[in-house]
């Protein structure tokens, strides 16, 4: 079996919390999961569940309190940050932000926002990264005349496509798209969504998804994490997970969609992400199948199924 391209192992990131002395915000806590080269993952969760903390952990945009990041082998977690800067892994590894408008330099015309990464990074100057930014900007469906404008003079759509571009240049080996279309109209929400779906075939880039639109992670992936209080309680097929989830937590997120049969409403009290007992599963407070044993052993991520991963007692 080929290595995967990324591999996180017991990867966490804690805060400290202003006010409460040795107080510490667990935002993401123990995650492991892999991409394969040309895979796409999705990333799944109520907001506040640390999806974007652990896109930005592995973009190298926060260091981690604990855990390894290997990519290709290589540990990007052991690499000082001054040093990612320049890193050819920091080529490699490339995000497209959630909203288009706040990620973009308003002085910076669409042209020189792509050719930027190219300065930087890539060594690129005059004519040879010109003739880059318009390759790119012709995969994305940027029309030349748009290249000379603003920010403030291109749609919604239009700043989501040289937010795309600008991620491309480089020629990444794996995108990182944290909710890539939030901000969109819905009708601009598909369009852009297609784009996406269309390079990461024609391209064969791996993708790293974070979306509260289950419909869209369902389409668009190969495999979903499930994360809840900053860790991952499901793993596997996309397609399998939501015809058949495992826990109960991923249960209720996948009986919100329309169509998904009778909707399941969480009780309860959600458990603080500040220093979480170790020995307390983090869903029982609001789990219809909680039990003694959820309160005296947190469950671990385990194999329930052919390539399926649940962390719960009850799982399979």
């Amino acid at each position: 079996m080929a290595e995967p391209l990324l591999q996180v192992e017991r990867l966490s990131r804690r805060f400290a919390v202003a006010g409460r002395r040795g107080a510490m915000l667990h935002a993401v806590d123990d995650v492991s999961l892999q991409i394969g080269a040309g895979e796409s993952l999705g990333l799944v969760g109520e907001s506040g569940c640390g999806k974007s903390t652990l896109v930005r952990l592995i973009a190298r945009l926060l260091d981690a309190s604990e855990g390894r990041i290997l990519f290709e082998g290589e540990d990007l977690a052991a690499i000082a940050a001054r040093r990612f800067a320049r890193a050819p892994q920091r080529s490699a590894i490339q995000m497209v932000f959630q909203d288009p408008t706040d990620s973009l330099n308003p002085r910076y015309s669409a042209r020189d926002t792509i050719a930027e990464p190219l300065h930087l990074l890539g060594g690129l100057r005059g004519a040879a990264a010109q003739a880059r930014v318009d390759e790119v900007a012709a995969q994305v469906g940027l029309p030349p005349e748009l290249l000379g404008r603003l920010p403030h003079q291109l749609s919604g759509g239009q700043k989501a496509r040289v937010g795309i571009a600008r991620a491309l240049a480089l020629r990444p080996r794996l995108l990182i798209l944290d909710e890539p279309t939030a901000a969109l109209d819905v009708s601009v929400q598909a369009v852009v969504l297609q784009l996406l779906a269309r390079l990461q075939r024609e391209l064969g880039l791996a993708c790293l998804f974070v979306s509260h639109d289950l419909n869209v992670v369902r389409l668009l992936t190969d495999r979903v994490a499930v994360m809840h209080l900053g860790q991952v309680v499901e793993e596997g097929p996309s397609q399998a997970v939501f015809e058949n989830p495992h826990h109960p937590y991923t249960q209720a997120l996948v009986s919100a969609i329309p169509g998904q049969g009778p909707r399941i409403r969480l009780e309860g009290e959600i458990t603080s992400p500040i220093d979480p007992p170790p020995q307390v599963c983090r869903f029982q407070s609001r789990c219809p199948r909680a039990a003694s044993a959820c309160v005296r052993e947190a469950p671990r991520l385990r194999r329930v199924a052919e390539a399926r991963q649940a962390a719960c007692h009850f799982a399979g």
